[in-house]
């Protein structure tokens, strides 16, 4: 039976228990708008409303509740039609513009197309969504009607998005309609009872369950606006919210002191100019304000969380422009560091945390993830990110008061990390509940033999050993700087033993590359992946293996025109359209890129940023999303979108930091005074790069990087304070 679902007749058809979208409807559109502040994000329609159909994220999300599951506006009974949608640079402000289509007024008025001018702005805060409705008369004659929005909260936990189902759920509570507001309330499994209160501020409005209604008299050539205010709350006291204009304006603010807004960097290419800008817009909007300083939540809309792993890789991406990311991050996770035991939560003393989770789900531990430690890469990234802190600040009062959360880690690699003694990282879930796979690329089938055998665990992935390798060498100078003399040999005593036995045991001659993985048995998993790239910036490779490497990873099979496939084309489980099975992942590039960082070959680095420069030209708003499908690049064709993938990502608009930082060689050593530039390459594409008021400890720095041929120039337009710039070519 076909039936027309009445809320949506025009716009959705019901079929049994499904729901389509006419194709001629303006629901059919599947691009959004996203906002994002703190533990608030909002996904609207280009229209500026919330529709329960389609890929069904989204609404109005807050620690992970859908506080707003529709938002439907009409004029007459008639939804608007869109004229445009912009979100403005620094990701702070929605526009909207719309108008009335051909209609008959309730009074048997004619009203032609395009007489009456919707326009739209939206803004999030903390926990409140801003909407001012701005309506002007272009006609002749006076409009008489009413604009009226209708809205839902399913208050559905981020994880029944995704599609989890459950046994039971909480209790609707009957909603509160008041004069000039309605509020929707839910009573949760967990006992907290969560509200969303609309409200208008328009003096003549009608309020019913579910809905307002705003009866608009508007004389020619005449204007009127108003406001809605949508919050989220669990009940904290009700506040009234602040004006428009005031929280617009402090909004700016705090776009304006944010640790991203220091450094200008401007290129002679406006392509590359759009996607440094865009890149920089979405980190400030993803950074959160903790306790412990500024994080950045992993992405829209799947993970607006902190993730571990993500908040560090981010972290190391900006530690050039950006060191107090870092040190926000590295305070965070010392302050979340597991203490003990906890089988569900995968959580050992010293591990660093994968993801903390705030929603209903995560509360009453029907997920395990409300404080989840599955990730066998977050405990020696944290300590890496510590060394690689230390030397771009020299901030030794910060690593002491560290210490003990590093010497936890330190621990955990040896004791818990390392299963069997064998010298190596590797990971095996505690229970049925946890991530099977615990390292970057976390899918199920994402570690195999060559044979498409998927690998029994204990899994020691390459890039692991790599991290760990890293971390041990950073570290023991810290150590050395703190008077731990003893620790710090024993650590470059560690590395070395480690070094050799890596090469042993994972390099594989045929491949002329690391074997993605050893698996239980010890056995090498002889896939050509990415993970390997992975190992170019440590040091655990020797010279002829990176080269080696290098010279795979830019080979057809493994390079789509965009970036580097996460496994290469004609492996067994190769497929383009997989999560980590063939697609590409800018953040996987950029710390590819990040090995050329010292060195004298830049061709990968400078294909690398090629590559994603021009994906960033492909891509809505310039944004590079979370993952690409990996197919060849085709001339005349954009890039194939993953379907669910995040955007915003965090890693991945921080990709642009990294892969510049790698192409220029700009290592900075503020103990030293200097700025080292190793070997600096760009592309064809970039002339001049730009950098202003670059930090070295109290002193700054503006540079101009020019390209001539195939060198690069730099000239140094300011320097304040003691700061020496080393060009080595």
């Amino acid at each position: 039976m076909v039936q027309v679902k009445s809320a949506l007749s025009k716009d959705v058809i019901e079929v049994g228990q499904h729901f389509y979208i006419r194709a001629s409807s303006s629901l059919a559109d599947d691009r959004t708008r996203v906002l994002l502040n703190g533990d608030t994000f909002a996904v609207f329609d280009r229209g500026g409303d919330v529709h329960p159909v389609g890929f069904g994220q989204q609404g109005i999300f807050h620690k992970e509740t859908r506080h707003l599951s529709r938002l439907e506006t009409h004029f007459c009974g008639e939804r608007p039609l869109l004229l445009s949608s912009t979100i403005r640079e620094d990701n702070v402000l929605i526009g909207v513009d719309l108008t009335n289509p051909d209609l008959v007024m309730p009074n048997g008025q004619v009203l032609a197309r395009g007489i009456l001018h919707i326009y739209r702005t939206k803004f999030l805060t903390e926990r409140i969504a801003y909407d001012q409705i701005t309506l002007h008369n272009y006609g002749e004659v006076t409009i008489e009607g009413d604009l009226s929005f209708e809205f839902e909260a399913d208050f559905a936990d981020i994880f029944e998005v995704r599609g989890e189902k459950r046994a039971r759920r909480g209790e609707m509570l009957p909603g509160i309609v008041e004069r000039s507001s309605v509020s929707l309330e839910y009573q949760g499994l967990d006992q907290i009872r969560r509200i969303t209160r609309v409200e208008c501020s328009a003096p003549a409005c009608h309020t019913h369950e579910g809905g307002i209604t705003v009866p608009i008299h508007l004389e020619p050539q005449c204007e009127t606006a108003f406001t809605m205010t949508i919050e989220s709350r669990r009940e904290e006291a009700d506040t009234k919210p602040a004006p428009y204009d005031d929280a617009l304006q402090r909004m700016n603010h705090e776009r304006s002191i944010s640790p991203l807004a220091e450094v200008d960097i401007s290129t002679s290419s406006e392509q590359f100019n759009h996607w440094i800008r865009r890149s920089h817009a979405d980190l400030m909007m993803m950074l959160a304000h903790t306790p412990f300083g500024p994080y950045p939540y992993a992405g829209v809309p799947w993970f607006s969380t902190v993730f571990g792993r993500d908040g560090i890789i981010t972290a190391l991406e900006l530690l050039w422009v950006a060191p107090s990311v870092a040190r926000g991050v590295l305070s965070y996770l010392a302050a979340t560091q597991a203490t003990s035991f906890d089988a569900e939560r995968d959580a050992e003393p010293g591990k660093i945390l994968h993801e903390v989770r705030k929603g209903e789900m995560a509360e009453l531990r029907e997920v395990p993830f409300g404080r989840y430690y599955g990730t066998i890469d977050g405990t020696p990234l944290f300590i890496m990110l510590a060394a690689a802190f230390y030397e771009r600040t020299a901030d030794l009062e910060f690593l002491r008061a560290l210490w003990p959360s590093i010497l936890a880690a330190l621990e955990w690699i040896d004791k818990y990390g390392d299963r069997d003694g064998d010298g190596f990282v590797e990971y095996a879930r505690h229970t049925d509940h946890g991530l099977a796979q615990q390292g970057w690329k976390d899918s199920s089938d994402s570690v195999f033999h060559s044979d498409g055998r998927l690998a029994a665990g204990p899994i020691a992935l390459c890039e692991v050993q790599s991290y760990v390798y890293a971390a041990k060498k950073g570290i023991a100078a810290v150590a050395r700087d703190l008077g731990n003399i003893r620790l710090a040999e024993q650590l470059d005593e560690q590395a070395l033993e480690l070094r050799t036995k890596f090469s042993s045991a994972f390099w594989i001659d045929e491949l002329s590359t690391f074997a993605l993985a050893l698996d239980g048995e010890k056995k090498p998993c002889r896939v050509r992946s990415s993970n390997a790239g992975h190992c170019l910036f440590s040091g655990v490779a020797s010279e002829a293996q990176q080269r080696s490497v290098r010279d795979l990873l830019l080979s057809p099979a493994f390079f789509s025109g965009w970036g580097v496939r996460t496994i290469v084309a004609g492996e067994k489980r190769y497929n383009p359209m997989s999560y980590h099975n063939g697609s590409v992942w800018p953040h996987d590039n950029a710390v590819i890129a990040y090995g050329a960082v010292r060195s004298e070959d830049k061709v990968l680095a400078l294909r690398v940023m090629s590559g994603l420069l021009d994906l960033s030209e492909n891509v809505i708003q310039h944004r590079l999303p979370e993952l690409i499908c990996g197919f060849e690049r085709r001339k005349g064709k954009g890039p194939t979108l993953y379907p669910v993938a995040c955007s915003p990502q965090a890693w991945a608009a921080g990709s642009v930091f990294m892969v510049l930082q790698a192409c220029l060689g700009l290592e900075i050593q503020v103990k030293e005074g200097r700025v080292y530039l190793h070997h600096s390459a760009l592309p064809e594409s970039l002339e001049e790069v730009c950098i202003r008021n670059l930090r070295v400890g109290a002193a700054s720095v503006d540079l101009t990087f020019e390209r001539y041929g195939e060198t690069v120039g730099v000239n140094i337009e300011r320097r304040r304070g003691a700061v020496e710039i080393v060009a080595l070519r």
